[in-house]
């Protein structure tokens, strides 16, 4: 009996070592996000001269949309109301396989409108290259080209300020991604806070340490000589932003952040349209790691360290979250057992709910952690209530953890892109007026 004691004592230790060895290597894997934060809070801000540019760079701003005449009147409204020379910027909406307005009202609202008619390849990666491949034909360039998504809305400063840096020698910029409905439930804050925190505490950290930034969905700007370079438009992953930036990444190349190009988005509102997005992007992140992770792991060991940056934000994460699942079910089925044996419940407590309320408890702290250190910094640009706010600090990790299960289900479940209705009929005006508590 003494044997078989020490032996499971034995084995709960070895499990115990184990489990630590792993959550250290995570936890080290993730440290220097940590430095990020760190530095971007103690870091002497530096105001940048405000001189007119050396050239007033030509955009083509490309809207890619599908059944979206509810919306894209305001993004194009936003874009025609810029703080630029209107006749430097040419506006083209990709009518994306649409079966309603969106050609009519685009072309009623300024934009030339680019019709395309395949739904055997469904994406934004393919309507981008369609868009790309007609202006090459028609003779038509710009020095660099604006992308974005139905939508969004802009601010007026947008342009001027993606001028700027371009005018520094960025080849790919990101901007500030803000939200149009930030306060309408749990779903759409955690998107919100999420997008901030990352132009923050991630893109500007790597700008500021010379690193690279990464484009995120929409509202960013290429140059001519990336796309020329490439071919058109060349990523056809369900996360195509991802695979653009890993792509470039690999290739050596740097993308900033034009921090002060705010970008106003507009989140999924239900739970279901949340899920079916966040798994497309799960699956495109595991997509992403299946083509190019050997690559990124050459360039680690060539002293890379933005391809560390990338390789990180693949793969530990989604492995780190799968391990706590397998490693929460294992508790489980021995506290179930050893309660069996004994009917004490103490053991269940101590060997089933105790495990999984520390699991967890933990990763609701570090996630409440960043969204209370983000909120703190970034309040004053959130179009939201003070109660809203302090709800969302809270909601924040719970919408992380939801991502737990979304990792395993990506790991299994064949995903294709589906579309998500948009509705929020907010201007710029409305956003721009909005009193900020």
């Amino acid at each position: 009996m003494k044997t078989r004691e020490r032996g499971a004592d034995c084995t709960e230790t070895l499990f115990l070592i184990c489990d630590s060895i792993i959550t250290g290597f995570f936890s080290l894997c993730y440290l220097y996000q940590v430095f990020f934060i760190i530095y971007e809070l103690f870091k002497r801000k530096k105001n940048r001269p405000q001189t007119e540019p050396a050239k007033l760079n030509k955009f083509g701003v490309i809207i890619c949309a599908r059944n979206e005449q509810s919306v894209i009147g305001g993004l194009i409204d936003s874009i025609k109301r810029q703080d630029y020379p209107n006749e430097l910027i040419d506006v083209y909406v990709v009518a994306d396989n649409c079966c309603d307005y969106t050609a009519k009202y685009s072309q009623a609202s300024g934009a030339t409108v680019i019709e395309r008619n395949d739904p055997s390849l469904i994406g934004k990666g393919y309507a981008l290259d369609f868009a790309f491949k007609k202006l090459k034909a028609k003779g038509i360039e710009h020095d660099a080209y604006l992308i974005f998504d139905a939508d969004n809305l802009v601010d007026k400063d947008f342009i001027k300020e993606m001028n700027l840096k371009l005018n520094e020698g960025y080849k790919v910029l990101t901007s500030y991604r803000n939200s149009k409905n930030y306060g309408t439930n749990w779903i759409t804050s955690g998107y919100s806070l999420s997008f901030i925190r990352e132009a923050t505490y991630l893109n500007k950290a790597r700008e500021d340490l010379k690193l690279c930034c990464a484009i995120s969905g929409t509202g960013f700007c290429v140059s001519r000589e990336i796309i020329e370079c490439q071919g058109g438009w060349i990523h056809h992953l369900l996360t195509e932003d991802i695979e653009f930036t890993v792509d470039n990444v690999i290739k050596g190349e740097k993308f900033g952040i034009s921090e002060k190009s705010v970008l106003f988005d507009e989140q999924p509102v239900t739970f279901k349209s949340s899920w079916n997005q966040r798994l497309r992007w799960t699956k495109g992140f595991y997509q992403i790691l299946g083509q190019y992770g050997g690559k990124l792991i050459k360039g680690i060991f060539k002293g890379s360290f933005p391809c560390y940056d990338f390789f990180i934000t693949l793969f530990p994460a989604s492995a780190y979250t799968i391990y706590n699942l397998i490693k929460c079910i294992i508790e489980c089925v021995y506290g179930v057992i050893a309660f069996s044996k004994n009917l004490n419940p103490t053991t269940l407590i101590q060997n089933c709910i105790f495990p999984l309320v520390s699991c967890f408890g933990i990763m609701y702290l570090i996630f409440f952690a960043m969204g209370l250190v983000t909120m703190i910094t970034e309040h004053k640009v959130i179009r939201a209530t003070k109660a809203e706010k302090i709800r969302s600090v809270l909601t924040y990790p719970i919408f992380m953890i939801t991502y737990c299960p979304i990792a395993v289900v990506a790991l299994f479940k064949k995903v294709s892109w589906t579309p998500i209705p948009h509705t929020v009929k907010a201007t710029i005006d409305d956003l721009e007026n909005a009193k900020i508590q």
